[in-house]
């Protein structure tokens, strides 16, 4: 009962391109998803496997000079900073985290 006329040929022809681009567009969005979400199922997966066990914990001795007093320690990505006081005399030692060796010392004296 319902009178559809038929559409010109410019008419099918610009709803047939439509058609077609959302078509693209929707594989395309289909295909991004799936790439991401494959990015990160590999990035879960993989994160199990590459999880090192932990280092185990070193054993270092430091000497101190007699009297010596430790005020304070700091602890960062590059380096640990370990601050001394030595007969009133203020001493910045600072170690490479990962190998636990010497980087530096500054001595912070009074002026005579």
């Amino acid at each position: 009962m319902s009178d559809e006329k038929s559409l010109n040929p410019e008419a099918e022809r610009a709803i047939a391109k439509v058609r077609r681009l959302m078509m693209i567009t929707s594989i395309t969005t289909f295909l991004a998803v799936a790439a991401v979400l494959v990015v990160i199922g590999y990035r879960v997966f993989r994160l199990g496997e590459s999880a090192e066990p932990s280092p185990a914990f070193a054993d270092v001795a430091a000497t101190l000079p007699a009297g010596a007093k430790v005020l304070s320690t700091s602890v960062s990505d590059d380096h640990i900073v370990v601050t001394i006081d030595v007969g009133g005399v203020i001493e910045l030692h600072t170690f490479d985290p990962d190998t636990l060796k010497p980087l530096g010392r500054l001595r912070l004296a009074p002026k005579p």
